[in-house]
């Protein structure tokens, strides 16, 4: 299983996940501890809301934890097995560790799309 996590300064869960070029990327080893095993350092144009190309490198997750994305974000992962989780909680470690031990994640901070 592989979990990315939107990340634009590789510390915190940050949000806007269809305009992120940053991800961590975190695999569960065989205790179930998360570890991370790849950074994603994408140029502009493979943002998902600049990508529309066959593959895209954050393809290979199952789950995606971000602070905030918009519905349509939501329906093209959704489209790709992806699932999405917001989030307001700002440790990547942390909230891929509560996701991987079945706990809920903190709400989402109430976020318009339209207004940007």
């Amino acid at each position: 299983m592989k979990i990315g996590v939107t990340s634009q300064n590789f510390r915190t869960i940050t949000g806007h996940a269809g305009k992120a070029r940053r991800f961590l990327v975190f695999s569960p080893d065989d205790d179930g501890t998360p570890k991370e095993v790849e950074r994603l350092d994408l140029p502009k144009e493979m943002s998902l809301h600049e990508f529309h190309g066959a593959e895209h490198p954050i393809d290979q997750l199952d789950i995606l934890i971000t602070a905030s994305c918009g519905n349509g974000f939501v329906r093209r992962m959704s489209s790709k097995n992806i699932k999405v989780v917001t989030t307001s909680e700002q440790s990547p470690l942390h909230a891929v560790t509560q996701l991987l031990t079945g706990k809920s994640l903190a709400p989402p901070v109430p976020h318009d799309h339209h207004k940007h």
